[in-house]
């Protein structure tokens, strides 16, 4: 079955224009070949969230005719719909990575890593992380049992060719050595988007993934994670972006 999906942000106080495109476009795919379209809300920036912002998305999407078959109030057979309360799945699967070999425990302190990124950029460098804690052993018990606060890594692979097949741009293809060690899970236990988008979608067995070119960069480190867990790729189709006459956004 065609599955599609809109995951807004409760940052603001309604939807923007960008985000209601998107939903138009999800909206649209799945009701012509007969699919599912879903919304679900990405309430994992805490200090951005915005309250009512929720009820207010989905009133403006039902106020405007795309109304989702799941989400938050709905419920569906994926439920819950709000990454907030999903955590404990995107831990289970951070630390499963770790096991795997695929990403790491990184204890670098915030300070440590503002230094090396003024470093880099008086170099004039792209700001990366410098893969301290790539190859150091670690322990998540024992960094618990310690008080260490610590985040997980996706470990990109190097010198890898990432071959991104878009419905509207062809084959994309990307190199890993351009690609940074992302962070997936922060040290306060939630995730970052790269983790979240990426279990989610799979999880609720989203077959096509529609959002906007300004994502596009961030899409290889997604398939690396679909790579890491085993998981089908999605279809992915990154729209362009709504510009003014200026081509400003």
């Amino acid at each position: 079955m065609i599955r599609t999906r809109i995951a807004p942000s409760p940052t603001g106080e309604d939807l923007h224009i960008g985000n209601l495109y998107t939903a138009l476009i999800n909206w649209v795919f799945a009701r012509k070949n007969k699919g599912k379209f879903i919304v679900r809300i990405e309430d994992t920036d805490r200090q951005r969230l915005v309250l009512g912002a929720e009820k207010q998305i989905i009133k403006t999407l039902k106020d405007y005719g795309l109304e989702a078959d799941e989400d938050p109030k709905k419920g569906g057979p994926y439920s819950p719909y709000r990454q907030s309360e999903r955590l404990a799945i995107y831990q289970k699967y951070a630390h499963l990575l770790v096991e795997k070999g695929f990403a790491y425990y990184c204890i670098c302190s915030k300070e440590k890593l503002e230094k090396l990124r003024k470093e880099q950029q008086a170099k004039k460098q792209i700001p990366k992380y410098d893969g301290y804690c790539r190859n150091l052993n670690l322990s998540d018990t024992d960094l618990e049992k310690k008080k260490i606060p610590y985040v997980i890594r996706l470990k990109i692979p190097k010198d890898k060719k990432i071959i991104i097949k878009d419905l509207i741009r062809g084959q994309i293809i990307f190199n890993s050595n351009d690609l940074d060690d992302q962070v997936i899970l922060k040290s306060d236990g939630y995730p970052t988007y790269h983790l979240a988008v990426v279990i989610d979608d799979h999880l609720m067995q989203v077959s096509h993934v529609i959002r906007a070119e300004e994502w596009l960069p961030s899409t290889p480190k997604h398939v690396l994670l679909y790579q890491a867990f085993g998981w089908p790729l999605p279809i992915f189709c990154h729209l362009p972006i709504l510009r003014n006459p200026d081509r400003s956004k």
